[in-house]
Formats: structure tokens, sequence, C-alpha cells
């Protein structure tokens, strides 16, 4: 049972399921439903695809994650940003309307599901680290303009088109002459209204003495309510006539069972699109889940995330779907809603099954403007311009990334902005690892410490020159301390013994040793000792396995006090 657990944590939450968990996993599902209902229309749009595929990927990867998943409270569906990456990708292969576009959009979602669940069967989840958050923020933000961005031709009832900001805005421009004015109020109007809802409705009722339940159902209730005032508007003054774009008649079903392509070109193309999106997706959701998980000292696996991820994609693309991860807002009401475990993900999928039955016919006249507005709202809250200010004020080198991908990805678009977002994390590492901070340290006064000599008042001596490396030595910065060594000790200087402080050293690779080997080698046609202190297990027990301890001109010390202990017993010492 304990291994069937590790990967269906289903048979573990569900042995102690009880009568008040379900309570208020029902009260969960009954928010969270609401909530769900026109975003998961509003995605799709975004997404390109017909408004149904948006409630489509809410059922079948819902279930599905709640019985692979870990986190209580995560709440899986399509999300802006996937959903965004989703148009992008599938636009450059098939034309939106179409039933390729359709099936590219399985596709996707299958490929993205067969890449998170092999990351979780292999347990690879660190590769998503490395995906700084600057740069996973810069992203974000500027996904964000590039929504709300997107979303404006809703607004305004125009044709546009284009995958940049420049694109974007140029489109816009070129067709101001087509707005409809009647959508421009309709949009316009709900957009200033979710604002309000958001903002201010929540406060305005606790102040009338509305219940925490109550206050929160109905706010949350805000985008069905403008829905609903719309609709009702488009139908009764016929305004669909007027030039008003509407949803239009959406299939009365439950969702389909579906076939995603399996042309090798077409797999081909969306291949490196997926494994973006499945990064970008897992990154998000693992965030969101373990800042949850916190508030409740839960526990969450990232590699299982990984399969109730993966299992969820595969879900949408095998029921008429198209990508998802766990979505910020929606997880974070389902939480403050009160869901005790995954089932309220379960019933959720059961109401949004109802919705896709019964309730359907029902968005006929829903206008394109109100989803616009809908998504422009959502997505709004990602746009954090705070990390420019932060990373400035913190470190420079991650405010010129979060800059280059926030640029990048309003310039050139998401897929360049994604891939351009690792490679800077990973050249942002390298960067800050090529050049470890070595201190020369000393003792200080009456202690067995020894710390910088640039920051305290220590004891020194002319003879002995103590560096502590603070960083694992490898290719990339192994020459850096070759380099620094060889200009310590020059010819003429009274240097006798080098100690390097090896305190903070964690790994030393192949090419790091071979740095050390000539560094031994130099100093012994110097007549300068080379030693070595406070080294830990692994590194010694990896260091033993070669002939350099054997040739080490000098000795290996337990501490840096035993080492300056040594070399002064010999030596005279000076402040």
């Amino acid at each position: 049972m304990i291994s069937f657990s590790r990967y269906l944590p289903i048979l573990s939450w569900g042995r102690h399921y009880d009568r008040s968990a379900l309570s208020n996993d029902m009260v969960a599902a009954v928010i969270v439903t609401i909530m769900l209902i026109p975003q998961s229309l509003a995605y799709a749009l975004l997404a390109g695809l017909p408004p149904e595929a948006g409630i489509y990927a809410s059922i079948a990867p819902i279930m599905l994650y709640a019985i692979f998943g870990t986190s209580r409270a995560l709440a899986v569906g399509p999300v802006a940003v996937v959903s965004l990456l989703t148009a992008s990708a599938i636009g450059q292969v098939a034309e939106a309307g179409t039933a390729g576009y359709a099936i590219a959009a399985l596709t996707l979602a299958g490929v993205s599901g067969v890449f998170l669940l092999l990351l979780g069967v292999f347990r690879l989840g660190f590769l998503a680290n490395f995906l700084s958050h600057p740069v996973i923020a810069g992203f974000i933000t500027a996904s964000g303009i590039l929504i709300a961005t997107s979303q404006l031709k809703h607004i305004l009832g125009v044709s546009a088109h284009g995958h940049t900001l420049p694109e974007m805005l140029g489109s816009l421009l070129a067709h101001l002459d087509q707005i409809n004015w009647i959508t421009v109020v309709i949009g316009t109007s709900a957009t200033g209204f979710l604002f309000w809802v958001r903002g201010n409705l929540k406060p305005l009722l606790k102040g009338l003495g509305a219940g925490p339940l109550l206050t929160d159902l109905v706010a949350k209730s805000g985008p069905v309510a403008a829905v609903v005032a719309t609709t009702l508007a488009v139908w009764a003054f016929g305004l669909d006539q007027a030039g008003v774009s509407v949803v239009g008649s959406v299939p009365q079903s439950l969702p389909p069972l579906t076939l995603p392509g399996l042309s090798p070109d077409l797999i081909s193309a969306l291949l490196v699109p997926a494994i973006l999106i499945s990064v970008i997706g897992f990154v998000e959701s693992i965030s969101v889940a373990q800042t949850l998980a916190a508030k409740k000292r839960q526990r969450v696996d990232p590699d299982q995330e990984l399969i109730g991820l993966g299992a969820a994609n595969l879900g949408a693309a095998f029921t008429g779907g198209f990508p998802v991860t766990g979505g910020f807002s929606r997880s974070i009401v389902n939480f403050d809603a009160g869901a005790e475990t995954p089932a309220a993900g379960i019933y959720t999928a059961i109401g949004l099954a109802i919705a896709s039955f019964a309730l359907t016919p029902l968005v006929f006249y829903l206008p394109q403007a109100t989803l616009a507005a809908t998504i422009i709202v959502a997505v709004l809250s990602l746009v954090d311009f705070s990390i420019l200010k932060k990373t400035w004020g913190y470190a420079r080198a991650d405010f010129t990334a979060v800059v280059s991908t926030i640029l990048l990805t309003l310039g050139m678009g998401v897929e360049v902005g994604v891939a351009s977002g690792v490679a800077i994390s990973i050249l942002l590492h390298l960067y800050k690892t090529s050049r470890p901070h070595v201190a020369e340290v000393g003792l200080v006064p009456g202690t067995q410490h020894f710390r910088n000599v640039k920051r305290h008042a220590v004891e020194t001596s002319p003879h002995v020159l103590s560096l502590r490396v603070d960083e694992s030595l490898y290719f990339v910065n192994a020459r850096f301390l070759e380099t620094l060594v060889q200009s310590r000790v020059t010819t003429g200087c009274d240097i006798k013994d080098v100690v390097l402080m090896f305190s903070a050293v964690n790994e030393v690779d192949f090419s790091a040793l071979e740095s050390l080997e000539a560094i031994n080698l130099r100093l012994i046609d110097m007549g300068v000792g080379l030693h070595l202190s406070e080294v830990k297990g692994p590194v010694m027990d990896r260091l033993q396995r070669t002939h350099f301890i054997d040739e080490l001109n000098g000795d290996v010390f337990l501490s840096q006090f035993d080492a300056w202990t040594h070399l002064m017993s010999a030596k005279p010492t000076a402040r």
C-alpha cells in the first residue's frame, strides 16, 4: 500500500476522508466552479480555440490531478500564460479555426503530458530550478502585458493580429477605423466593473455585516455577474446584429473522446514549445502548491507533482482540451474557500461537467468583449514592475536578466522570451560562479575564528597566505583560482606557505583538480608550500582517489586554526 500511495496519493488522503472534509470541499467546489465557468471560456478564447475547449480542459485534468497530485489545494486547468503559449505554438503549425488547429492543441497537450510524466518518473523535477526567480518574474510580467494587449481587439471590436507587442500595437492602430463603439461600451464597462469587484466588493460586503462564506461567494461571482448582465443586454437589444461579436453556439455535451495528432512532423514541430510550456507550467504550479502547503504544514512532492500534471495534460489531450497547469488565482480561491483535499477538484469537475451539458446554450449571446475583460483583469495582477526596483537595488546582474527577459518577450514573442529566460538563467549562474568570492583571511585575536582581512581587524603573517574559497570549484571557475594564486605569490614576496580554506567548497570537478595540481606544481617551483584546511568529507574522498594528496607540497589540516598554529610555530606573526 505504501508503494501505491507514493504514486497514487488519493489512497493516502482518501483513507481519512470524513464528513467534515466533504462539507468543506463541497463549499470550495461551488465557489471555484462559479469562478471557472467564465474563466475557462475566456482562456479558450485566448488560446484561439472554441470556448467549449476551455470547459473540457477543466474537467478530466482536474480529476486526474486529484488522483495523482500531492497538493491539497492546487486547482488545475487552463491558465493565462499557458494559454498564450499555446496560441503562439500552434499558430505556427495551423490556422486558427481549422480542424488542424484543434488537433495541434491536443497534440501539444499530449506531448507536454508525456514530457512531464517522464520528468516525474525519473525524478527530474530539479531541472525547473534552472529558471531563476527574477527571470520567471520578468517573463510573467511581459506575458501579462502581451495577454492584456492581445485582448484589446475584442474590447474595441476590431480585427487585429500579432504575437509581439509592436505587432499588436501596430495592428490595432491600423484598424482603429473599425472600432465598434457598442462593443467598446460593453468591454470597458465589464472591465471597470470587474476591477471594482476585485478591489471593493469584499470590503463593502464585510462592512454590511455579511459572513465570510457569503462574502467570498459573492465576490468570486463578479465575473459571472458581468457575463449574465452583458449577455442579457446583447440578447434583449439584439446587439449582435449591430456588430457585437458573441460566443455563438457552444456544443451541449460532456467532453468528447479525442485523439492527438500522431504525425512525426507535427510532434517534432511542437516538441520544443511543449517542453517550454511544461517547464513554465510546472514552475508556476509548484510555486503555488508549496506556498499553500506551507500554510497548513503539509508536504508537496515535486516529482509526484510532475506525474500529476503530466496525467492532467494527457487527460486534456484525450478529452478535447489543451495544455493545463495549476492556476494561481483559482488555487488561492480554492484554499481560501476551505478546500481540505483534492476531492474539491473532483467536485469542481462534476460542476463544470453539469455546466457543459446544461448551461452552454445560455452563453450564445455572451460578448467576446466580456471574456476579454475577464482575461485583462486576471492577467494584470501578474504584471509586477516592482521586481525591477528590487533587483536594481540588490544585484545588477539579476536586474539585467529581468529587463532582458521582459524586452525579449515583448519584442520577439513568448517562445523567444521563455527560451531566452532559460538561457539567461543558466548564463547568470555561470557568470556568478565563474568569479567566486575568494577572501584572504586572518585570525580574530583571542579566538580560533578566521575572517576577511578587509572587514575585520585580524592577525596575519607576511609568510602565510590564507585564502577562503567561497564556491565549489568546477570547470567554469577553476582557472580563476589558479590565476588568483599566481598573482598573489609573485617573485620577491615573502610568502612561504599558501593555505586554501575549503570550508565552503562542496565539489571539485576534474578541471578544478587539474588547476589545483597546476597550482601545486608552480608553488613547488617557487619553493612555496600548498596546504588545504577544512576540506569536507565528500570532497576529501574524491581527492584521495587521485595522486594529488600524495604529491601535495604541504599538509591537509582539519581546521584553519590547526593550519595557522602549525605554520606559525616556525614563523613570526605581524599585525
